[in-house]
């Protein structure tokens, strides 16, 4: 049995309270604040209104941290902060086209196996020359 007070800790639990995530991140409750309300970061709430910030959140604002200590203004933050959530859909994208991809091509590879070894008539119909003799007559319906 496995000791429900011991087990991992879900990334996005949100657990830490401000002064505690401030503490983490060596940034000021108020810089945490300012960060909410540019959009930077989005902690949860409590039922009364508190904040409340998980691993994940941890991480994302010593990441803006280190850019903002780096010389980086909140602008450039954000924009680096998006492109990077691009970079991380499109790679999770491009592993299910390929997943995709690898399975088109060992159904592929079946068919073509299961073609080679079952022998199956030809099925199509046998073209004829045309009979010189045979005419078509064409009649209008006089107006």
């Amino acid at each position: 049995m496995v000791d429900r007070f011991f087990a991992p800790i879900d990334p996005d639990s949100a657990v830490y309270v401000i002064s505690v995530a401030a503490e983490l991140t060596g940034l000021h409750p108020q810089t945490l604040r300012t960060y909410e309300r540019l959009g930077l970061i989005t902690p949860g709430r409590t039922g009364g209104g508190g904040r409340r910030y998980s691993s994940r959140d941890i991480e994302r604002l010593r990441e803006i941290a280190a850019l903002t200590s780096a010389g980086i203004g909140i602008e450039g933050v954000r924009r680096i902060m998006d492109l990077q959530n691009q970079v991380l859909a499109l790679q999770s994208r491009n592993e299910e086209l390929r997943a995709e991809l690898d399975a088109t091509r060992d159904a592929l590879r079946q068919a073509l196996t299961a073609r080679r070894t079952d022998v199956v008539a030809n099925k199509l119909p046998v073209l004829r020359s045309p009979d010189p003799t045979a005419a078509v007559v064409v009649w209008r319906r006089g107006r």
